[in-house]
């Protein structure tokens, strides 16, 4: 499978098409030549650990007890399968139509200089990085969070420092020895959510020290959904818009299918396989998780309210450890505890190394310094790592501040940065949509199609839009000078960076008809031909071998 020919002529042929990135192929095989290039190392299961384990952290352990308490547990159910399947889920397919296609080591940054506007390319990968740097910051704020958890007599700038290292350590390695450590790692805390669904599914039916079925009692007496910042039902909805927001940092979007596409192995084949997987993400992981947190532990629990009140560390405020407390089950605070540090370490780990594979496809469409692109002989960008692991110390304002305060200033900062990047990945797919279809390119030359498209896109646009404008709708009354800032500095500075680049640069938007759909394309298929070909070879050669086998064992039996 593949572009049509008579398509790759008319791109080769059309001498008036402006380039779409900063960087002709000449220079781009100049520049790997001196710099290196990262190498396709991630096996399957490392892409399908890191996007289905990637985002699973303290937000869905511990943040989510302020979720709860503040808009009850029938609103925070409703606003992840709202967020997740109208919003996360078309954006996860979107972005794997066009990467099937194209997965070049440029990403979907470079996508959308080619089939949008340049600026918009500069716009969303600096965006991105912003909004990566800042959860790797989240990260490390939580690990020391969660380590005070046993002891708050150390300054949380030690645990910090530690996580850094650490993290910065398994980022340098070669890229199959970061996928192992991730896959690793997002095993253990894909077994936490499992045990604790398990858990709320035994005990809720009776199976705890109290012998007490409490099934869905905390969903009584009016307990379901709660009002906020107004009264009756504009309260309830507003409380309910609020944990849509809150799903917004939550639910994982397709940041790391885009960042790992030009080091995955067999990417035409993997990478679909990671998107379709996404709708059973959302379900067993996010929807469940929610549900069973409401169920386990009332939203008006005077122990969840005071821990969130005191600003308690840990799992002292997770409200899955203080229903299991309530239910009299002993020894399992410690464990979670420990679980829940090591997915905070997880996620600050893939979010360094999705941020730093921002900044050198940055850097190789000429939108950051040249300097960046050095490699290690193993495929490493290490400057790049280099560069997001200096940014990261601001985390060290825990040192002044509460570690709890912290993170969650870190929180606002990256869902807005989130939604934005996300919101932009929609508008880079429209126009590969539009481009694809005015150049006429058939369905059978694409390795995965998103369904339900373009209406799937247009309607997470629209859904995009209307969060990033009413992302600190709480804000204004009575107005919140930080928590206004938190809210809503990325939309500026996103603006800004597009408007900048466009004026500087003097970029135009691009004709669909002229979008270059096939820059890059010769070279992925020469790199995918190893596994596509080879693999068909191999697999008839162990079928051969097989039956030669089963023949000979059938001529011995008789």
């Amino acid at each position: 499978m593949g572009a049509p020919s008579d398509l790759e002529s008319k791109h080769s042929a059309d001498a008036a098409t402006p380039p779409m990135t900063d960087s002709s192929p000449l220079e781009v095989s100049a520049i790997e030549s001196k710099y290196g290039q990262t190498k396709r190392g991630l096996s399957p299961r490392h892409v399908q650990l890191m996007a289905i384990g990637g985002s699973i952290g303290t937000g869905l352990f511990v943040g989510i007890g302020a979720s709860l308490v503040r808009s009850g547990p029938l609103s925070v159910v409703l606003a992840f399968i709202f967020w997740g399947f109208l919003f996360i889920w078309p954006c996860n397919l979107c972005v794997a139509e066009m990467l099937a296609y194209l997965p070049i080591r440029g990403t979907i940054f470079e996508l959308a200089g080619r089939f949008v506007d340049p600026a918009l390319g500069f716009a969303l990968g600096w965006t991105y990085f912003y909004a990566g740097v800042m959860l790797v910051c989240v990260e490390y704020s939580a690990i020391s969070s969660v380590i005070q958890y046993w002891n708050t007599d150390v300054n949380p700038g030690v645990w910090i420092a530690m996580s850094m290292i650490v993290c910065i350590l398994l980022n340098v390695v070669a890229v199959k020895w970061y996928g192992e450590a991730e896959f690793i790692m997002a095993s253990t805390k894909i077994l936490l959510l499992i045990g604790l669904v398990m858990i709320t599914l035994v005990t809720m039916c009776g199976g705890n020290p109290r012998n007490d079925a409490y099934g869905f009692r905390y969903w009584g007496d009016g307990n379901f959904m709660h009002a906020y910042f107004a009264e009756g039902d504009t309260g309830r909805f507003l409380g309910w818009w609020k944990v849509v927001l809150y799903a917004g940092f939550t639910i994982a979007g397709p940041d790391m299918i885009c960042l790992s596409a030009g080091e995955i192995i067999n990417p035409r084949r993997t990478i679909p396989r990671v998107a379709r997987l996404i709708f059973y993400r959302l379900v067993g992981f996010y929807v469940i998780g929610v549900l069973c947190v409401g169920i386990i532990c009332s939203s008006r629990d005077e122990g969840l309210m005071a821990a969130l009140d005191s600003g308690l560390a840990g799992s002292a405020a997770s409200p899955w450890v203080i229903g299991i407390q309530n239910l009299g089950i002993t020894g399992l605070p410690d464990l979670i505890n420990f679980l829940i540090l090591l997915s905070a370490w997880s996620c600050g780990n893939a979010y360094l190394y999705s941020s730093s594979r921002t900044l050198y496809g940055l850097a190789r469409d000429g939108q950051a310094p040249k300097f960046l692109l050095k490699c290690t002989s193993a495929g490493v960008p290490i400057y790049c790592v280099g560069v997001v692991s200096l940014i990261s110390c601001i985390t060290f304002l825990v040192t002044s501040n509460s570690a709890v305060t912290v993170f969650f200033w870190f929180i606002d900062l990256t869902t807005t940065g989130l939604i934005a990047t996300y919101f932009m990945m929609l508008i880079t797919f429209i126009g590969w949509y539009r481009a694809r279809i005015a150049q006429g390119m058939p369905i059978s030359s694409l390795y995965y199609v998103a369904p339900w498209n373009p209406y799937a896109a247009y309607l997470a646009t629209c859904l995009g839009f209307l969060a990033l404008i009413f992302i600190g709708f709480d804000t204004f009354e009575p107005f919140r000078l930080q928590a206004f800032i938190t809210s809503y500095f990325c939309l500026p500075y996103s603006v800004a960076l597009f408007l900048g680049w466009k004026l500087i640069k003097r970029t135009k938007f691009v004709d669909p008809k002229h979008a270059d759909l096939v820059s890059g394309k010769a070279e992925v298929d020469k790199e995918c031909a190893i596994w596509e070909d080879g693999g068909i070879e191999e697999n008839y050669r162990k079928a051969l071998s097989e039956m030669s086998f089963i023949r000979r064992r059938w001529e011995s039996m008789w």
